[in-house]
């Protein structure tokens, strides 16, 4: 069969790493024999008459997609445009909030046909081998969908024993080059399940309570395949890396004994790490380590059923700072109860830990504790538009604080943050930042090229340029720097760099020179001239 499945677009300003979870699916289609093709309008720039185009080009008979709640809403919809583009399609649709919301997604949207809920590679693997027989679906746990008595649901499927079994996520089926380009971490896994009960966390709802763990030659493995293919940037996407003490330190020993060199990045509970692991991470390559910290009061860790305390907190704090390990802790606003104490408690501690921080807000998700029991805690939710669950803004209230309160309280904390950055701004445009704000906010510009390169497909809007490759080469800095308001020389600039990284390529187009991303960077570079 021909299997398309759809990589929804999600803001780049969030850093998202190449869909993991689409390139574990398309592996299984792929192990399966079938013809599969992921398109991907993260880094693409998206309409719906591309997507219509698309879909109707390869013909497929299963169009998939996934998502999380802050793009449901865009997934969805993409999804019944593929249905009308290819009427006869299966259409599938996995990922945390449709799990959760199997039958509202089902009865609000008629063009998607099941919904793959919980893990979905064994599903999907089931699924395929009886696709055009549907009377069978009710044989496969993990799924539900509509037949002539209403909407059925299959039950719940056991969780994936040995991860080892699963196949390497097809990443060949990403425009990876695009990726590498931002220069944001690629995520792999190297266990699944969470231990903890978090209530506003769908983790061990989604994966199972007890963690699961591939073996650390295979993980190692990955990890030096996407090293070897020019990812130098890892994110270990595990919802609680330092589960297991000494899989940890066999991990390192192991990416120490191959003499890889990367830069890789975990999620952490403070009360799991000490300074001599934290060492030991450092030396294996580990630069940085996020913690969820959610709240500065004690009252309120307990209430959330957090099971930490802020003396863990600022233990793990310090033990990142002897390790030289960055360490970044994260606090949510608008917990259930949520008074001004609370939030003063946050902020004490926030400052006293002196490591990075930062403030988000409370969006009750699907399948949350926090919102199938809400008549239990002090909370109201005040929309269910699911394009608001990004945790920018505040969507729920307490009987002590309105939203306006709790977006007052966060922007209070970016005020000095957004003035020093308006002012390292300033002093760049006037060539007198230091060298470090020079890095920083050219970065930011660079990006900021680069997120307009992707999401205008300006290089395949405009760049067929007739001359010799040089000229062509100028004639397409200019025309970018016209059309994102950057400078001419820097944009030059930036521009040969992706270029002579590979990221870039020349296509002769009769007598027009064409300018494209690459699907996979070379192993080597290009040349340092265009000419």
């Amino acid at each position: 069969m021909k299997i398309a499945l759809i990589a929804p677009p999600y803001p780049l300003a969030e850093a998202p790493s190449p869909p993991l979870g689409l390139t574990y699916i398309a592996a299984v289609c792929g192990a399966a024999g079938h013809d599969t093709v992921i398109f991907d309008y993260i880094v693409r720039g998206y309409s719906d008459e591309k997507l219509a185009a698309e879909i109707k080009a390869f013909g497929p008979d299963v169009v998939g997609t996934n998502s999380v709640t802050m793009n449901f809403k865009k997934a969805a919809r993409m999804l019944s445009l593929a249905k009308q583009a290819a009427p006869s399609a299966v259409t599938l649709m996995g990922g945390p909030h449709v799990s959760f919301d199997a039958k509202n997604t089902l009865a609000d949207y008629p063009g998607i046909d099941i919904v793959v809920t919980g893990e979905g590679e064994v599903t999907v693997a089931e699924l395929l081998t009886v696709l055009h027989e549907p009377v069978r679906w009710r044989e496969i746990k993990g799924l539900v969908f509509r037949d002539e008595d209403g909407i059925v649901d299959t039950g719940p499927r056991e969780l994936i024993r040995d991860l080892d079994t699963l196949p390497m996520p097809a990443r060949h089926l990403l425009p990876m080059a695009r990726y590498q380009a931002l220069g944001f971490p690629v995520s792999i896994i190297t266990s699944r399940g969470c231990p903890n009960q978090c209530i506003f966390c769908l983790g061990r709802r989604m994966v199972g309570q007890k963690v699961r763990f591939r073996s650390v030659p295979r993980v190692v493995d990955e990890i030096q395949a996407l090293v070897e293919a020019g990812n130098p940037f890892i994110n270990i996407a595990d919802d609680l890396f330092t589960a297991n003490r000494k899989r940890v330190l066999s991990f390192c020993d192991e990416i120490l004994k191959r003499g890889l060199t990367f830069s890789w990045s975990v999620f952490a509970r403070v009360n799991t790490v000490d300074e001599d692991i934290l060492k030991r991470m450092k030396t294996a390559g580990c630069h940085a380590i996020s913690f969820g910290v959610e709240s500065g009061n004690p009252g309120m860790l307990k209430r959330v059923k957090k099971g930490i305390t802020p003396d863990q907190v600022r233990r793990a704090a310090k033990a990142c700072q002897k390790a030289g390990i960055r360490g970044h802790a994260s606090f949510i606003v608008g917990l259930p109860g949520e008074t001004r104490q609370p939030l003063a408690d946050s902020l004490k501690l926030q400052k006293e830990i002196d490591i990075e921080s930062a403030y988000h807000f409370l969006s009750p998700f699907p399948g949350t504790d926090v919102r199938e029991n809400i008549e239990g805690y002090d909370l109201t939710i005040l929309t269910d538009d699911w394009d608001r669950y990004d945790a920018n803004r505040a969507i729920v209230s307490t009987a002590a604080l309105q939203p306006c309160e709790m977006n007052d309280f966060v922007d209070a904390f970016n005020t000095d943050i957004e003035a020093a950055w308006a002012l390292a701004k300033e002093r760049y445009s006037h060539n007198a930042a230091t060298e470090e704000e020079t890095m920083q906010v050219g970065g930011f510009f660079r990006m900021e090229m680069i997120f307009a390169l992707l999401n205008r497909d300006i290089l395949e809007n405009h760049s067929g340029i007739e001359g010799p490759q040089e000229g062509a080469f100028i004639a397409l800095s200019r025309k970018v720097a016209e059309l994102t308001g950057l400078d001419q020389e820097f944009t030059e600039s930036n521009l040969r760099d992706l270029w002579t990284k590979g990221f870039i390529r020349t296509v002769l187009s009769g007598s027009r020179i064409r300018f494209a991303w690459t699907h996979h960077i070379p192993l080597a570079p290009q040349p340092d001239s265009l000419g």
